[in-house]
């Protein structure tokens, strides 16, 4: 491999890993907020005991993912110099009002809802949890920005080589970044509810397994409680795991469905300013409206990444019509009929120009990796929709109070919550992968070669060697797998530990403490940094 190869191989990987943490992010963030608006309304423990315990998953998470972006944007400098010369005056607005604006806010009054337990007014300590967790969607939104222009660049032109910003208004809400939002933020939630619906239904399992709830002969609940250690496995315990589950599944269905609602308009757009992505997602290398749901390429052939070698096996005429279109007669223009108009419009070889490097003068190939965009569309609709299956399934199984008494459930329970990661992951590298060759895809509005769009190949660093790139890229990796390590044994320290892990006090608390009150009303004048540790 070549130094641009291993270069994207780098920021691959860098960046799938880091997206496991965003979606986490955005979704629990707002749900903690929302459980303890319902704790400072209702004064129940319930809630307390249930901002505290999601409240102590979303902190780890929150440090992981920012530990990792930060490599995300010292890779524009080191390893994509060419490119940030090239997009710099556009990136630089949105960028910034991520890090100086979103980030600082974010950081500051996450800071002082950790700190801030008993020390700040409740109210003030409610509105630092709500100031921090809108920031992080503010945050996302200047990202998305920056990613959209990349996938449909607008209000800007080419001046000296280099693309710059001539309408701030139109990057700020580039069609693209408008749709993709909700359709991220959709994805975090049903990330944060498989991720709640999950958790819970291990500890109410537990409970059942230790004895502790049982049912009656109708299958209903009998709620129990095991005091020798304390209050963490008392009825309210119950009743946190119980809620979480439910409010899990009910985020995760709606989420679902918010998901395949901003999708089918995403999806839209992308006919419109990437036919070549979209008709690489569908393997659709002939104009027509049917849309594939299993299409095979000949496995004894060196690549099926072309047309020329794959066979439609089963599709569901019109339907690919309607995702573009809206209508059912339609057709959409399949990959023969797209690259020779690639090729009129942004030429059959890359220029002549050392910075494109050994790929200098050779034919450009538009057609993505065929297997990676149409299994990856594929496996993000299947991921998502087992998701929402999943939660629906929860809901009706837990209609008596519980839980069955059933490891296998319990097993499955624990594996669903990674699905809803691999659909927003799968996706995400669909959409990235799905614009090659290109970093900055161009805009089919604006027509001709001199718009603004740039080549993968000359975006990568001229002096940055293979070997350099190649030692890059290993001690990321180790690095980024030491960290996925210290994030999964912490997570499943403080799963495994429960409320109690959260909340110490509960453990240590017996019976007669009861006369003194709830334990979270107590003057606690220990270690300020009890609750962040």
């Amino acid at each position: 491999m070549d130094a641009l190869e291993i270069a994207r191989w780098q920021f691959g990987i860098t960046t799938v890993y880091h997206f496991l943490m965003v979606p986490l992010t955005l979704g629990l963030g707002l749900t903690v907020a929302v459980l303890q608006t319902v704790w400072y309304r209702t004064g129940n423990e319930q809630w307390l005991r249930m901002t505290k315990f999601w409240g102590k998953l979303f902190l780890i998470n929150f440090i992981m993912g920012v530990a990792t972006g930060i490599v995300q944007e010292f890779q524009f400098g080191m390893a994509w110099s060419e490119y940030s010369r090239y997009v710099g005056d556009v990136f630089g607005a949105p960028l910034a009002m991520e890090a100086l604006l979103a980030f600082f806010v974010e950081s500051t009054f996450l800071g002082l809802w950790i700190f801030g337990w008993k020390k700040l007014p409740k109210l003030a300590h409610l509105a630092t949890i709500w100031a921090a967790a809108l920031a992080s969607l503010l945050s996302a939104y200047f990202i998305l920005v920056a990613n959209s222009w990349m996938q449909h660049p607008v209000g800007a032109e080419i001046i000296d080589g280099k693309a710059v910003m001539t309408d701030a208004w139109a990057v700020f809400t580039n069609n693209t970044a408008l749709i993709t939002f909700p359709h991220t933020l959709f994805g975090a939630f049903a990330v944060a509810g498989g991720f709640l619906l999950g958790i819970s239904w291990f500890h109410l399992y537990r409970r059942r397994k230790e004895g502790i709830d049982s049912v009656d002969s109708q299958g209903r609940v009998v709620v129990g409680q095991d005091l020798s250690k304390g209050k963490s496995r008392d009825k309210t315990d119950y009743h946190v795991w119980i809620k979480s589950l439910r409010i899990g599944a009910v985020v995760a269905m709606v989420s679902f469905l918010g998901v395949a609602l901003t999708g089918h308009e995403q999806a839209k757009l992308m006919f419109e300013q990437q036919p070549m992505k979209m008709a690489s997602a569908e393997a659709a290398c002939h104009d027509g409206t049917g849309f594939s749901v299993l299409t095979l390429g000949d496995i004894t052939s060196p690549g099926s990444t072309n047309c020329a070698d794959i066979v439609a096996t089963f599709e569901l005429p019109g339907l690919l019509s309607f995702l573009a279109n809206g209508d059912f007669t339609t057709e959409v223009k399949g990959v023969n009929t797209l690259i020779p108009e690639y090729q009129e419009k942004y030429g059959k070889y890359y220029p002549e120009d050392p910075n494109f490097g050994p790929y200098a003068g050779q034919e450009i190939n538009y057609l993505p990796v065929m297997e990676v965009t149409y299994w990856g569309f594929r496996l993000m609709i299947t991921l998502g929709g087992l998701s929402a299956l999943t939660a629906a399934l929860a809901l009706w199984l837990t209609r008596k109070g519980t839980v069955p008494q059933s490891k296998w459930l319990s097993r499955l329970a624990l594996l669903s919550i990674a699905a809803p990661f691999g659909a927003n992951s799968a996706g995400w590298i669909f959409t990235e992968m799905g614009r090659q060759p290109f970093t900055v895809a161009p805009n089919p509005q604006m027509g001709g070669i001199d718009q603004v769009f740039m080549y993968t190949a000359a975006s990568v660093s001229p002096t940055v060697s293979a070997g350099e790139m190649l030692f890059s890229l290993i001690t990321l990796t180790l690095v980024y797998g030491v960290l996925l390590v210290v994030e999964l044994v912490l997570l499943t320290r403080y799963i495994r530990g429960g409320v109690g892990s959260a909340m110490p006090e509960l453990n240590a608390a017996s019976d007669k403490d009861d006369a003194d009150g709830p334990a979270h009303d107590k003057n606690d004048d220990g270690d300020v940094l009890a609750f962040a540790y």
